[in-house]
């Protein structure tokens, strides 16, 4: 679906499978609910299975066309694509829009994975292929599958929900180990001082988990940590005489 506005509704899909409050109607509808969900990821994995090599970028949807954090997402785009790499965003405005603008301006393939809120608009007009989700769940699933790294500019609650879910999937191994930039050393100071001076100081993570985390403001150095990466799973994946599938 590309930029397919969204009918305003007084709740979302999510909340309506989540909320267990009301009449017991849903022993009868989620059942059923199951069919939609299995549906959202066909449509998924088919949209995206012939996607090149990607790079999500994670970013806030208030972040004004006008500042510098709207340049900077816009210039990563522009690298990413020049790089190679088809750009994945939430296809909102702000930093998405910036990212996907930039991948989109500079001959890239850029895409945008929308999701059901009672607050935003449609995808923004430089995503070239959207699908649009009502389950985060799915739609995360997504945002880990086709991508080669992450990296998050700064924002809200929801750029720090997609970062620590991906920090532990790569933490757990549940994912291939892939790179997590984030974009902004200012911004992501404090995040990173509690990180080490709280988790790490009192055992809650190791040292080699706070590695996880790539802190620049660099478009270039972005560019050069995903490559890296990238080099270096292709000759593990030779060494091993094997590749690691979903």
């Amino acid at each position: 679906m590309l930029r397919r506005d969204r009918k305003t509704e007084s709740s979302t899909t999510d909340q309506r499978l989540l909320d267990q409050r009301g009449p017991s109607d849903w022993v009868h509808t989620d059942p059923w609910r199951v069919l939609r969900i299995q549906s959202e990821f066909v449509e998924g994995f088919g949209a995206l299975a012939e996607v090149p090599r990607a790079v999500t970028v994670f970013g806030s949807a208030r972040t004004h066309v006008d500042s510098a954090e709207y340049a900077s997402g816009q210039a990563l785009g522009t690298a990413l694509a020049a790089a190679g790499y088809a750009v994945i965003t939430g296809g909102g405005p702000g930093v998405m829009e910036a990212a996907n603008r930039g991948a989109s301006e500079a001959g890239g393939f850029s895409i945008g994975l929308g999701i059901e809120l009672p607050f935003e608009q449609g995808l923004n007009e430089w995503v070239d292929l959207g699908i649009n989700f009502r389950y985060f769940f799915a739609r995360k699933t997504m945002f880990v599958k086709y991508s080669q790294a992450f990296v998050c500019l700064p924002g809200g609650f929801g750029t720090l929900d997609e970062l620590f879910e991906a920090l532990t999937l790569v933490q757990t191994r549940k994912v291939t180990r892939f790179p997590i930039v984030l974009f902004g050393t200012e911004f992501w100071a404090g995040l990173i001082d509690w990180i080490r001076t709280s988790l790490l100081t009192s055992g809650k993570v190791s040292a080699a988990d706070v590695e996880l985390l790539h802190v620049t403001d660099s478009v270039a150095e972005v560019i050069r940590i995903i490559s890296d990466s990238e080099l270096a799973t292709t000759e593990a994946d030779i060494e091993a005489g094997t590749e690691d599938l979903w």
